[in-house]
């Protein structure tokens, strides 16, 4: 049975970011759908969260997406914000990087972005409100040497967001990309930059944070491109 709670759909929910924005949400009042992979990670945070709701789903999967999307608005409700922060990436540069690593990374960013948005957006026009959010970094902008396996997927996925936003906004649902230029605060980041001072990393709440108040933007003043750095970053 639906509940009567707004429901919240994040793709790619982990130990950072994702786990910060489903704790923001479900403090906000909503019932938070929890997508990823990993099975035992989305139970543990179902059972710690209130109101967050675990659906492992392949988002490179299209039946996958289907099938998830079905069974959340049979058990929750018709979602009105989609948050996309299923991320694939690999350091390498185009002469070696593995073209079916690059493929599949296309899948995760863009492709997976267009399914979700796909099954989500048509109720949300028909509403005539919802929110669509993309997790992206400094690669959606700029192509490093090393990054090829990255930097093109995740342009692909801002060029897409933007075209949606163009469509979608008039429309009366939001689409925003939050460009994060940092090093995400993580025990795998902490290990890696071990002598950096704590204000190097980014915080994953203040991230959800700024993805709460991106959502919740009066649809007079909206955002698309929002980036996000510490305040000491260099850019």
């Amino acid at each position: 049975m639906p509940s009567d709670l707004p429901v919240v759909v994040i793709s790619g929910v982990g130990p950072g970011t994702g786990a910060a924005v489903t704790r923001r949400f479900a403090a906000g009042g909503y019932a938070v759908a929890m997508l990823a992979r990993n099975v035992e990670r989305l139970d543990q945070l179902a059972a710690e969260i209130p109101n967050a709701h675990a659906y492992p789903c392949d988002v490179t999967d299209e039946a996958a997406i289907d099938a998830a999307l079905t069974d959340i608005r049979s058990d929750l409700g018709l979602p009105t914000v989609l948050i996309h922060n299923a991320v694939g990436g690999a350091i390498g540069n185009f002469l070696t990087i593995d073209p079916a690593v690059l493929n599949r990374n296309f899948q995760i960013n863009t492709m997976g972005l267009l399914y979700l948005a796909r099954r989500v957006a048509p109720d949300m026009i028909d509403a005539g409100r919802g929110a669509i959010v993309v997790t992206g970094n400094t690669s959606s902008i700029r192509g490093r040497a090393n990054f090829a396996g990255l930097a093109p997927t995740k342009a692909a996925q801002r060029i897409l967001a933007e075209s949606m936003a163009r469509e979608l906004g008039p429309r009366g649902v939001h689409v925003a990309h939050v460009l994060i230029d940092a090093v995400i605060d993580l025990e795998w980041t902490r290990r890696r930059w071990a002598d950096a001072p704590d204000d190097f990393f980014m915080k994953p709440s203040a991230i959800a944070d700024e993805i709460w108040h991106v959502t919740h933007q009066d649809r007079s003043a909206w955002s698309f491109n929002v980036e996000l750095r510490p305040f000491g970053e260099t850019w």
